[in-house]
């Protein structure tokens, strides 16, 4: 995983807008806006930060995020904010497409690409490229848009350069990582586990 975190920076720094600074990537970019579910005024933020090629972040999207969901969320008690933490190239150009996609459809998006990641991600004798096409049109996302956003330098550097923000200010190096109130708790967990970090960040 770290390997492929330098690959990604190494390519990064060859890009003419890595001079942009982190917040002013965010702050110019309507696409790098945070992507939150619940209320704002919940006692408790949890960010995941993930990666859409990693698989432990597709078993937690599968096994417990309905029940994060349903029981956490939706009932007010956390914030719920998404961190892009691609760990390969593949994984970032799907950030940067579910980036792309109206703020509504991203959550869907990124949950059907961690659902069918041996489709689009690990199938043998495919084209990943072509695959996530295919999946950003079934979200709505015309193929010369698609095109586009791949190739959009500014959009693949704002989120390497929060992807290091995080990597920075709370030592995120594998994914999933939950950061609860600032409380980071690296690897994927179950629902108990979940349920109780979150209490305890709430207790402070």
């Amino acid at each position: 995983m770290l390997t492929s975190r330098r690959s990604l920076l190494a390519a990064a720094s060859l890009l003419p807008t890595l001079a942009l600074r982190p917040a002013a990537a965010q702050g110019s970019d309507p696409r790098m806006a945070d992507r939150v579910l619940g209320p704002a005024d919940a006692k408790v933020t949890v960010q995941e930060f993930f990666s859409l090629t990693c698989t432990h972040c597709a078993a937690f999207m599968k096994e417990t995020f309905p029940r994060v969901r349903a029981e956490l969320i939706d009932t007010g008690k956390i914030r719920y904010v998404f961190r892009d933490f691609p760990l390969d190239q593949v994984a970032l150009a799907a950030a940067m497409v579910a980036r792309a996609l109206p703020p509504e459809r991203y959550e869907p998006f990124v949950s059907a690409l961690l659902a069918t990641q041996d489709r689009w991600a690990f199938a043998r004798g495919v084209n990943p490229t072509e695959e996530l096409a295919k999946m950003a049109a079934l979200a709505g996302m015309p193929r010369a848009t698609f095109d586009a956003t791949i190739a959009d330098d500014g959009l693949k550097t704002a989120i390497l350069a929060a992807q290091e923000q995080g990597e920075k200010r709370y030592k995120v190096d594998s994914t999933p990582t939950f950061v609860m109130n600032d409380r980071a708790s690296p690897g994927a967990i179950g629902f108990d586990a979940f349920r109780r970090a979150v209490e305890a960040a709430a207790a402070g």
